[in-house]
């Protein structure tokens, strides 16, 4: 079983448009190493995406999708991942990125979603964005399921 086959147009959403990940990204968000190996030799099925404001021009975070073939059916299965910047928190960003990045895979036979999501709810030990992640999994129609990996919560849906 190969991967499925992903037309590459990036998808956008009312506030956002999402642009492949791209080292020139890097100099804007100080990641130029991580994003050079990152593109480098990755297959078309690993699709990484930065947030860009389109009111204010700013890069304010970024979503991605691992689709891989799982299992004996041969439907494809997106594990996704979000993050929005520090000063970008608290304003959608992440809920509406992912929202588009699932819809643009929805229209392309993509209909099975999972994400990793760090336990924590809002306790002080632990970053706000947790929570955050937490509910955008929920936005996305995900639940969390009883599979950890590495004190994260898998979710599925």
């Amino acid at each position: 079983t190969g991967a499925p086959a992903i037309a590459i147009e990036p998808p956008s959403s009312p506030r956002l448009d999402l642009e492949p990940l791209a080292v020139e990204h890097a100099a804007e968000v100080e990641l130029r190493r991580r994003y050079g190996r990152q593109v480098a030799g990755r297959p078309a099925v690993w699709l990484n995406w930065m947030l860009r404001d389109r009111r204010t021009g700013r890069l304010v975070g970024a979503v991605q999708a691992t689709v891989a073939v799982l299992d004996e059916t041969g439907r494809p299965t997106a594990d996704l991942a979000w993050v929005v910047g520090t000063a970008h928190q608290g304003r959608g960003y992440a809920r509406e990125g992912a929202a588009a990045m699932t819809d643009w895979l929805c229209r392309r036979g993509v209909d099975r979603f999972g994400a990793s999501v760090h336990p924590g709810h809002c306790t002080p030990s632990l970053r706000v964005e947790h929570c955050a992640s937490i509910a955008v999994a929920r936005a996305l129609g995900l639940v969390a399921t009883a599979t950890t990996v590495d004190v994260e919560v898998r979710w599925g849906g």
